[in-house]
């Protein structure tokens, strides 16, 4: 199962789009507290397109509680980070797999990078792009597990239109 972990998240516009990437590609969310924001805010909503009821959604405390409650491969998306999302392997679907993203004004505790330092992840970019936007970061590194994965149980048809939808013109 693969779960995506917003730590200390503030802009609720990025959340919505990450719950709807959670949704998508059946992935669970984590959010460790404080939040900048209620889970019940309008703009979280909207960004979320109601998807709230269709994915998993655990809320903690801090990230002690979180790291008690949940075991698995962990991994840390951040500007420090010196290695790319694809050097890891995570084609494995029995493990438990966390992607750990920061808060955007200044990413995952210093502290909590440290201690992991081997698994601390950067995205690649030019060098005077301080950073991506914190849910397109999330799309870039969740599909790139979901890839090596063999996109396992996803659609690779249309099934809304039809998979013969474009034949019609």
């Amino acid at each position: 199962m693969n779960h995506i972990v917003l730590y200390e998240p503030e802009i609720p516009q990025n959340t919505g789009n990450i719950m709807r990437t959670c949704m998508a590609f059946h992935a669970d969310l984590h959010l460790i507290e404080p939040l900048g924001f209620y889970l019940d805010e309008k703009h979280l909503k909207r960004a979320g397109m109601d998807y709230r009821d269709e994915i998993s959604i655990y809320t903690y405390a801090n990230w002690e509680e979180f790291k008690k409650k949940n075991e698995g491969e962990f991994y840390y998306f951040t500007r420090y980070g010196h290695k790319t999302p694809d050097e890891f392997d995570y084609s494995d679907c029995n493990k438990e797999i966390y992607l750990v993203f920061g808060k955007e004004s200044t990413g995952i505790d210093k502290h909590i990078l440290k201690e992991n330092l081997d698994r601390c992840i950067r995205i690649p970019m030019v060098e005077d792009a301080r950073s991506l936007n914190l849910s397109n970061c999330v799309a870039i590194c969740l599909y790139e597990v979901i890839s090596q994965q063999g996109y396992l149980n996803l659609s690779k048809d249309e099934v809304i239109k039809g998979s013969d939808f474009l034949d019609q013109f």
